[in-house]
């Protein structure tokens, strides 16, 4: 669980309940009014939420289904108890801060069907969702007047893999005179911790089930002894035997990938709908009947040159129907096969995936051997990244000097090297060797010469190079440069001679959408029968909002470092990043310095559960400055 995050209004409540008379009626705060308080009646005024308000304006629908709901109201059915009578109220929210169950009464206090501080104002649920931690209200820094003796404790709920809030749990009770913690925050953070666990449990039970409807499609040897295209998926986990990753195509994996994620909701006519760069599209929509021969429950899908249509029957009990075509991505002409698509269903009758078993419709295709991958360096599509190859790969046909700069680990030297061609190529490198006395001296003129690092050069260096350039004038040289660090007048002069043939590689983060090309790239060819490197969709966005500071390199290492450590199946997980990645960037540029204490303090709460106290005192420093420094990358 995580400490507490309240205001301290809580000890001087009596010059609140005046402050907040004053601020209703538009006189001046008197000081010592904490601002966060202030700040949040701002807000409930700006929302348009009426101090006196009886009901909220809009009274949100709850979701039909609702697996927090499922999962916490047989925990928190055991906790009602020691609520005492007329004491206490206990409360579960969604993400949404929609009220799914409640228990418990207190005098005076009437039930709310929503807690959104858009709707009722600030209380502890709003900032216990929005601070991802304990958090407390007492009295009147609640901006409603039925609140005003109230105070309550919220603890956010997260989810045990992505650690994404998934809801909170409220005690509230009457107004409590003493100073914070509330009387009943062990109460609340025993009631999260048992509903997180009891989620855990559930996502466990679920990942085993997938697994058994698996193996009893593939056999007891998971399909490796027999020639079974199998394939289970849940949207999260996927299974493939060594016959169906022969078989597969990445567009035809999507497309089921798809249809998994679409009859968990039960909206089969939801219209899923993708396109591959093979030629390969899914659409998913309504059909009148099922297809005439496939047994009760299940969808034939025929993936091949005409695509026919299969039905199933949904949760909900509509029928759907998947089309899909395939051509090229290794499939022959002609070929198809069909699909043979069973739900996977929990015991209460969830549908929490699929298993498809593929069957080839004609001869068997052959598989088509493994295209070679393009470098690194030619590799995106991004109008920066395009622009910046095509101009280096145009200046580096005529034999003159070509300057690469850009930020580090952008593939200066990557491209210069694929630029320069597959013939013998002699590399210096300035951080090893500054005044370039080892490199210049053996080298023949007739050879293209990369020198990397020339920020690093120093002048005897620079004088080598000029004096260089100055004798063989037609020689192929090129220079990569990483600015950043003061450079002398003789390296300036030099950069200045040669910056009318430069070229300058974006950064990274200036073309996110080539992350999607790079990652298969990066990542290590996987061992015969066993699926490529992929990434849930969660993963992919936090990929493309971290900044990337050590550009592709750092990416190629946290790709690599992934492939490597990970023993897990399916695609890979926000929860499995690195913590910077993974928590997302701060929200101004910091200096290297702060930046290596996020990483540490990242570190330290994830290694301690998220309890701030704790990671705290792992890290040698006080509650309150591990409080000011968080607050401080977010500002």
């Amino acid at each position: 669980m995580t400490t507490t995050e309240h205001t301290p209004a809580a000890t001087a409540l009596p010059s609140l309940y005046d402050a907040r008379e004053r601020f209703l009626t538009g006189r001046p705060l008197p000081d010592g009014v904490p601002e966060e308080v202030a700040a949040a009646w701002r807000r409930a005024r700006f929302f348009g939420v009426p101090h006196d308000l009886k009901e909220p304006a809009v009274r949100p629908v709850r979701p039909v289904e609702s697996a927090l709901l499922d999962a916490a109201r047989p925990v928190l059915d055991r906790i009602v108890p020691a609520l005492g009578a007329g004491r206490s109220l206990l409360i579960l929210t969604d993400e949404r801060l929609r009220v799914l169950w409640t228990a418990g009464s207190v005098p005076g206090l009437e039930r709310c069907p929503v807690l959104s501080e858009q709707e009722v104002g600030n209380n502890s649920a709003a900032l216990a969702l929005r601070t991802r931690s304990r958090a407390e209200m007492h009295g009147p820094e609640h901006f409603l007047d039925r609140w005003q003796d109230v105070s309550a404790v919220t603890v956010p709920l997260l989810a045990p893999e992505s650690a994404q809030v998934l809801g909170t749990v409220t005690v509230a009770s009457g107004l409590c005179t003493t100073r914070s913690p509330h009387p009943q925050a062990a109460l609340a953070e025993a009631a999260a911790a048992a509903v997180e666990t009891e989620l855990r449990a559930r996502a466990g039970r679920a990942e085993r089930v997938l697994l058994d409807a698996y193996l009893r499609a593939a056999g007891p040897d998971g399909g490796r002894g027999a020639d079974l295209a199998v394939v289970a998926l849940d949207g999260r986990n996927r299974l493939v035997s060594d016959a169906a990753q022969r078989l597969l195509t990445p567009e035809v994996l999507e497309a089921l990938e798809r249809t998994a994620v679409s009859v968990r909701r039960g909206d089969g006519a939801g219209g899923v709908e993708g396109t591959g760069e093979a030629g390969c599209s899914a659409r998913l929509g309504r059909s009148a009947g099922e297809t005439e021969g496939a047994e009760p429950g299940e969808r034939t899908a025929r993936l091949g040159e005409s695509a026919a249509e299969a039905g199933v029957t949904e949760p909900s009990g509509r029928t759907a129907r998947l089309e899909v075509g395939v051509s090229g991505a290794g499939v022959a002409e002609g070929a198809g096969y069909a699909a043979r698509i069973t739900p996977v269903r929990l015991d209460d009758g969830t549908v929490l995936g699929i298993v498809a078993v593929l069957e080839p419709l004609g001869d068997p295709v052959p598989p088509a051997p493994a295209s070679p991958r393009p470098p690194v360096s030619l590799t995106g599509s991004s109008v920066p990244w395009r622009h910046a190859v095509a101009r280096a790969v145009e200046l580096a046909r005529s034999p003159e000097p070509l300057l690469l700069t850009g930020e580090r680990g952008t593939g200066k030297s990557a491209l210069a090297r694929e630029v320069l061609g597959r013939g013998p190529v002699r590399v210096a490198d300035a951080a090893r060797d500054t005044g370039l006395d080892g490199a210049l001296a053996p080298w023949p003129a007739d050879r293209p010469l990369l020198l990397r690092h020339a920020e690093r050069l120093e002048q005897p260096g620079v004088a080598a190079l000029n004096s260089l350039l100055d004798t063989h004038p037609d020689t192929r040289v090129l220079v990569t440069y990483t600015p950043g660090a003061q450079v002398g007048p003789c390296l300036q002069r030099l950069l200045d001679k040669l910056s009318a043939r430069s070229v300058t590689l974006p950064p990274l983060r200036e073309r996110t959408e080539d992350l999607r090309e790079l990652l298969p790239v990066l990542a290590p060819r996987p061992v015969p029968g066993q699926p490529p490197l992929t990434w849930t969709l969660d993963a992919l966005r936090a990929l493309e909002l971290y900044p990337w500071p050590g550009n592709v390199t750092e990416l190629a290492h946290v790709v690599r470092a992934l492939a490597e450590q990970r023993r897990m199946s399916g695609p890979v997980r926000r929860a499995e990043l690195p913590d910077p990645v993974r928590e997302g960037p701060a929200a101004r540029a910091l200096s290297p310095m702060e930046h290596a204490e996020r990483a540490a303090i990242l570190e330290a709460l994830r290694r301690h559960g998220g309890n701030k106290a704790r990671a705290a005192a792992a890290l040698g420093i006080g509650r309150a400055t591990l409080y000011r420094k968080l607050r401080g990358y977010r500002d």
